[in-house]
């Protein structure tokens, strides 16, 4: 198998193309077959490999031609190999019945994330007997099943500019050549991007305050359409034997943080805990939630991190990074209501060594160990090493202090009083010498009385 191709420059006489092969002893990259790397192993110490081989022509477009096709065959098996791994976990499903002998409920001129195509998708979407179907102005169809649908999400345009419905799906689908779990389509009310390169406006302008108005107005319009297409689909998919209820995020509980890559609001509902407003999505289901952790509470700190630990310790934890501290004490009360479990840390843990932890251990929820010693049962063990890392810092404070702070506090208690006392007696001696020279005055006085 050809491991690649390379094109040396051309001398005066001639072109010339090197095609290096797999050998024995190389590392295999990702893009090669499981088989070829087999048959290298069976016969690496009973055949011959080439391992290289360089091509000559005195005609340059031959070799060029044959370089660029190699290259492109490459590509193209890359590409199909890619294919068949994103597609190979794929759940198969069912066809969409197209509901006839009713109105069917529509949503036009709405945007579908992720885009199927291009910088942008845009279309209608309809609920039908089993599922709901996105037909875009290019004639491209996405089917979402019923049964397929886990959590539908409906926001509003509160204090967002876009009203949007969410689908987050059982099993992912296939959308624009890549897998997906969350489907969205939405409805901008006002234009992410403001143009300040207008005339300016003074702040009693009449044209922006009917600007502002007809913005209201177009608001609570799209919310309205939005809620009565919910309720169509939810009776319709009821009507079905499906069941399918859309939530609302409780932007009174929300709380901003970074999930990703920058910060967002992180809204609660019933099953999950969202943001469904930026891409990427964060979709994370309560029920699949066993513990959260809080890193860096200290009360020196401006903000906290966030480590939600699922109940398939085999997924890697969640983090949500940078939430303002004033916002801890909600959320915990919020975790409380659901009956989820926290605990706090003033330093970051390493979640890689806390987990296997937690995986190799047997009697993770117990109080003792195999041995019947007592031991934090659960994960009080991140609370009581938060509780000694407390007494660490208190310590530390204590070590701080020095009883040569007191000395030195003495000298300068005594300092000043020295110097008090020297004020005092320099002012004594000076009531002294006015004594004095009032005496020697009136005997002065006296004596010329006398004369």
């Amino acid at each position: 198998m050809i491991k690649n191709a390379v094109q040396p420059d051309p001398d005066r006489t001639a072109t010339y193309l090197r095609l290096n092969l797999y050998t024995p002893g190389q590392s295999l990259a990702k893009e090669v077959a499981t088989t070829t790397g087999k048959l290298i192993d069976q016969h690496g110490r009973t055949s011959t490999f080439i391992k290289e081989m360089l091509y000559r022509s005195r005609e340059p477009r031959r070799l060029t031609a044959a370089y660029r096709m190699i290259q492109e065959l490459r590509k193209r098996f890359r590409q199909h190999a890619a294919r068949v791994a994103e597609e190979a976990d794929l759940i198969i499903q069912e066809k969409l019945v197209k509901m006839r002998d009713q109105r069917i409920p529509r949503m036009t001129d709405l945007t579908m994330r992720p885009f199927l195509s291009g910088k942008k998708t845009t279309g209608s979407l309809e609920a039908h007997t089993n599922g709901l179907r996105f037909s875009s102005k290019k004639h491209e169809m996405v089917d979402i099943m019923y049964t397929n649908i886990q959590h539908s999400l409906f926001q509003p345009c509160e204090c967002e500019v876009m009203v949007l419905i969410h689908f987050h799906l059982q099993n992912p689908i296939l959308i624009g050549k890549k897998k997906t779990q969350d489907v969205q389509f939405l409805t901008e009310v006002v234009d992410a991007s403001v143009a300040l390169d207008g005339v300016r406006r003074s702040m009693y302008d009449p044209d922006e305050l009917d600007e502002e108005q007809r913005e209201r107005h177009l608001r609570k319009k799209l919310n309205e359409m939005f809620k009565e297409f919910c309720k169509k689909v939810e009776r319709i998919a009821k009507h079905h034997h499906h069941q399918l209820e859309f939530d609302i995020p409780y932007r009174d509980l929300g709380f901003h943080g970074v999930p990703n890559r920058e910060m967002v609001l992180i809204q609660p509902t019933v099953h999950c805990l969202v943001n469904i407003t930026d891409t990427p999505f964060f979709v994370v289901e309560l029920n699949h939630v066993e513990h959260v952790h809080f890193e860096r509470c200290t009360f020196r700190s401006k903000n906290f991190d966030m480590v939600i630990i699922l109940k398939n310790f085999e997924i890697a934890p969640l983090s949500i990074n940078a939430v303002p501290m004033h916002e801890l004490d909600s959320i915990q009360e919020w975790l409380t209501d659901c009956s989820i479990t926290y605990t706090a840390y003033c330093s970051e843990i390493h979640e890689i060594d806390v987990m296997s932890l937690v995986r190799g251990d047997a009697r993770f929820y117990q109080a003792t160990d195999e041995n019947d010693e007592p031991k934090p049962a659960g994960w009080q063990f991140l609370q009581a090493d938060d509780d000694e890392e407390m007494d660490a810092e208190e310590d530390d404070g204590d070590e701080d202090y020095n009883e040569s702070d007191d000395d030195d506090e003495d000298d300068d208690d005594d300092d000043d009083d020295e110097d008090e006392d020297e004020d005092e007696e320099d002012e004594e001696d000076e009531d002294q010498d006015e004594d004095e020279a009032a005496v020697e005055d009136e005997v002065c006085s006296s004596y010329q009385t006398l004369e």
